[in-house]
């Protein structure tokens, strides 16, 4: 039988009305109350149909169901519907063939994300279900852009639970510029992906910031420390890279108009996968993207810029046009023989 997100929900209100003594469901009823809690939660506007009741009752009394007990009273040349036992419900009952392959599919997602910290429990968890002989696991058919491979991605889970337990960490650090690693003190408040990577940013008591961020492959080694863990109590984190491209936030930085021009195919690509939330285009010439950013000049910016610069023109601001002309003419360089 089909399932989704609106038949599960159509299961809930009928189980709820077969389960109440203060009224009598005839077919009509369980329509109207379907009809409802449809209209309210999933948005959705049409009625249900007779033969969509008889089949989710059809459903619920199967075995691939919950087996219901369910009478059908007569009162007069109309039937309503009840549980047997009133005390009954399927809330009451242990996962069905639909829930528990539901939940495989949701776990089958999240096993792909290995440096979660939950991810020992849900290859547990994952295991347990698919022994259950309704289990049907199915093949895989999403596949996220998760790097199992990367380096520090051990480090994801100790981090996580920092943060989510409030503890200080002693970090052995050792940034791409440095020959020897650095030990600092840290008191990690936010996990953040960029570009394949992982980054952690926190309150760094040596230079008195909260938004110092650590690379998670850079990291050498890393403990807890029994000293008083700094609640953030500065930066919310949802506006933090409101105006940013990546990780990178200048100190001094402020969000500026950049205006691009994307040429041939690659302002389609722009067009349909935006570079940044403020962006807004227009066709200036059949095969010309302008590109309006209100955004701070960053490091991965112009790592952006310089990936498209074969079919990219900087409008504005100048300073930064003259900035990645340079880097290409020293790329240029690099190139000749």
């Amino acid at each position: 039988m089909s399932t989704n997100k609106n038949s599960m929900l159509r299961y809930k209100v009928l189980d709820s009305c077969f389960r109440n003594p203060g009224k009598k469901y005839f077919i009509d009823d369980l329509i109207t109350a379907c009809n409802i809690v449809l209209e309210e939660i999933a948005q959705r506007a049409n009625s249900i149909s007779r033969r969509q009741i008889f089949d989710d009752i059809r459903f619920m009394e199967s075995a691939e169901g919950w087996n219901i007990d369910l009478l059908r009273i007569k009162q007069g040349k109309r039937v309503y519907y009840r549980y047997r036992e009133m005390s009954y419900s399927i809330n009451n009952m242990p996962f069905n063939e639909v829930e528990i392959n539901y939940v495989l599919a949701t776990l089958g997602v999240l096993e792909q994300f290995k440096g979660l910290p939950q991810f020992p429990f849900i290859k547990d968890l994952l295991s347990r279900l698919t022994s259950n002989p309704m289990a049907n696991r199915g093949e895989l058919i999403v596949d996220f852009d998760a790097n199992q491979y990367l380096k520090g991605i051990e480090h994801l889970g100790e981090i996580y639970n920092a943060i989510h337990y409030k503890k200080t960490l002693r970090i052995y650090y050792q940034s791409f510029t440095d020959t020897l690693e650095t030990e600092l003190i840290f008191h990690p408040y936010y996990l953040k992906q960029y570009n394949g990577r992982w980054f952690v940013f926190g309150f760094n008591p040596e230079t008195q910031r909260s938004d110092w961020n650590l690379a998670l492959d850079r990291i050498i080694s890393i403990g807890e420390v029994d000293e008083n863990y700094i609640i953030n109590t500065v930066i919310d984190w949802e506006e933090y890279f409101e105006d940013i491209i990546g990780v990178t936030k200048p100190t001094d930085g402020k969000a500026q108009k950049i205006i691009l021009l994307f040429y041939g195919i690659t302002g389609k690509y722009i067009e349909s996968k935006p570079i940044h939330g403020s962006q807004k285009s227009k066709w200036v010439e059949p095969t010309v993207l302008q590109v309006e950013l209100d955004v701070i000049v960053n490091f991965e910016l112009e790592r952006l810029i310089l990936s498209y610069c074969d079919t990219l023109k900087i409008i504005e601001p100048l300073d930064l046009r003259e900035r990645i002309s340079k880097r290409i003419l020293k790329a240029e360089e690099n190139f000749e023989y």
